[in-house]
C-alpha cells in the first residue's frame, strides 16, 4: 500500500512528538508499506515568523511573507528526517520546490494546480521514507507561494491525488470529527463518517479539523480521508463520497468568529448596483458570505454582507475609495459578530429545521442579525459573546450528543 500521512504543528511541536511520529510511521512502513509524510511548522512557528516580520514592518510584501513561512516546514521535514534516520529507516525531506508542486500567483492564499511524482516516486522506489513540506507551491515566477492557514491538509490531499494513493491520513490533536467543538459542547459527539459536500461545509464555516480546499479536492479526485488523533491510536472519522450516518438530520453545528459585518447604505434602488459592488470586492480577492438587501425606499436600498475579519480594512478601503462610483450615502461595519452554522445532508428532505435551529436560538436568548441558507446548511449571524451558548443550545435542540 502507498500511504500518505499529514501531521499538524502540534504534532511535531517538540522531540518527543517528532519522535513518536516517526516511530508511527516506522510502523506502517515495516509492514511494506510505502510512506509519504507531510508535515506542517512545528508548534507555533508560523506564528513567531508572522511576529518576527511585523517586528520590522507593520504591512511586509506578501511575496517576502511566504518566503519567511516556508522556513517553517522546511525545519519539520528535515528534522523528522533526521529522527528517522537516527532510528535505523531511511528518510529524505524534499520541499515544493524538489518536487515542483505547481501553483497560483496568490501569494499567501494559493492554490495547488499540478505536482510533479516523479521524485516522490524515485525516492519510494529506493525504499526511503519520503518527507515533504505541506502548506507550500511554486509559481510561475519560481517564487514560493503559500496555500493559507490549514494548506498541509491540501498538501497531502493532493500527493495522494498524484500518486493515487491506497490512504490519506490526517493526523491532528483531535480524535476525529465531530459534532461539534468538543471544547465548546462538551457532549459533542465523534463521526464514525461524513460525506465530503458535509465536511466541506463545516470546514468552511468555521470548523477548525480540515483545510476547506483539502475536502474539495478529496471529492475532487476520489481521495478517501481518514482524520484521527496523532495522540492515540482510536479510530477516526473517514471522509468520503456517501455516507449512511444513523438517519442523522443534522451532521454538525460550526461556529467561526472570524466575521465582520459590513453595510452599504443608500445605493441606488435600480438594476446592475449589487453587481458593480460584489464585482468590485472579487476583484480584489474579497470572498462575500451571506448578503442581506433591504426593501427599496425613495430610490435607495441598503445591502449588509460579511467577509473574514481579516480583510475588514480592505473592503472598508475598496468601497471608500469607489464610493462615488457604487452610489453608497454611508458604510458602516460591526466586527463583534460570528456565524453559527448547522450542516447535514439529511435537512434537505426535512421541513422544519430552520425553525428547529432558530427555536433552539430562541430558548436560550440569543438573537439572530444575519440568515443564510443552502440544501446542506443553515447559518445566521449572531453576536460573537452568544457564539458558545448558542452552539450548545443548537447541538442539544437536535440531539446531537452522546
Amino acid at each position: 500500500m502507498l500511504i500518505v500521512k499529514k501531521f499538524g504543528g502540534s504534532s511535531v511541536a517538540d522531540r518527543e512528538c517528532i519522535f513518536r511520529v516517526a516511530e508511527r510511521c516506522i510502523e506502517d512502513y515495516k509492514k511494506g508499506n510505502d510512506i509519504v509524510v507531510v508535515l506542517s511548522a512545528m508548534g507555533d512557528t508560523t506564528d513567531e515568523l508572522i511576529e518576527k516580520a511585523k517586528n520590522i514592518t507593520p504591512e511586509p510584501s506578501r511575496r517576502e511573507m511566504d518566503m519567511l513561512l516556508t522556513t517553517g516546514e522546511q525545519i519539520s521535514v528535515s528534522l523528522m528526517a533526521m529522527a528517522m534516520d537516527s532510528l535505523g529507516v531511511p528518510a529524505i525531506s524534499l520541499n515544493a520546490f524538489q518536487i515542483r508542486m505547481h501553483c497560483t500567483s496568490a501569494y499567501g492564499n494559493a492554490r495547488l494546480k499540478r505536482v510533479e511524482a516523479e521524485r516522490i516516486r524515485h525516492e519510494l522506489d529506493s525504499r526511503k521514507i519520503v518527507i515533504v513540506t505541506g502548506f507550500q507551491g511554486v509559481n510561475k515566477y519560481e517564487d514560493y507561494a503559500t496555500l493559507g492557514r490549514g494548506g498541509s491538509d491540501t498538501t497531502a490531499v493532493a500527493i495522494a491525488a498524484a500518486l493515487h494513493a491506497d490512504a490519506c491520513e490526517i493526523y491532528t490533536d483531535v480524535n476525529g470529527v465531530y459534532t461539534a467543538d468538543p471544547r465548546v459542547v462538551p457532549n459533542a459527539r465523534k463521526l464514525d463518517a461524513i460525506s465530503y459536500d458535509e465536511m466541506l461545509e463545516l470546514a468552511s464555516l468555521g470548523a477548525r479539523v480540515l483545510h476547506n480546499r483539502s475536502v474539495e479536492m478529496a471529492k475532487k479526485y476520489g481521495v478517501q480521508l481518514v482524520v484521527r488523533s496523532s495522540l492515540n491510536r482510536e479510530e477516526g472519522t473517514v471522509v468520503k463520497e456517501v455516507v449512511k450516518l444513523e438517519k442523522m438530520l443534522i451532521s454538525g453545528v460550526a461556529s467561526d468568529k472570524n466575521t465582520s459585518r459590513v453595510s452599504v447604505i443608500g445605493v441606488d434602488d435600480k438594476p446592475g448596483v449589487a453587481f458593480k459592488i460584489f464585482n468590485t470586492l472579487a476583484k480584489k480577492g474579497i470572498n462575500v458570505d451571506i448578503i442581506l438587501q433591504s426593501v427599496g425606499r425613495e430610490g435607495t436600498k441598503d445591502i449588509s454582507f460579511t467577509i473574514a475579519q481579516d480583510d475588514l480594512n480592505k473592503t472598508l478601503k475598496i468601497l471608500e475609495e469607489n464610493k462615488e462610483a457604487l452610489t453608497i450615502q454611508n458604510i458602516g461595519h460591526e466586527d463583534s459578530v460570528a456565524k453559527i452554522s448547522i450542516v447535514g445532508a439529511g435537512m434537505m428532505s426535512n421541513p422544519g429545521v430552520a425553525a428547529k435551529m432558530f427555536e433552539s436560538m430562541f430558548n436560550a436568548n440569543v438573537n439572530i442579525k444575519m440568515i443564510s441558507t443552502s440544501e446542506v446548511r443553515i447559518t445566521v449571524l449572531i453576536d460573537e459573546n452568544d457564539v458558545d451558548r448558542a452552539m450548545r443550545a443548537v447541538h442539544d435542540g437536535f440531539g446531537l450528543g452522546d
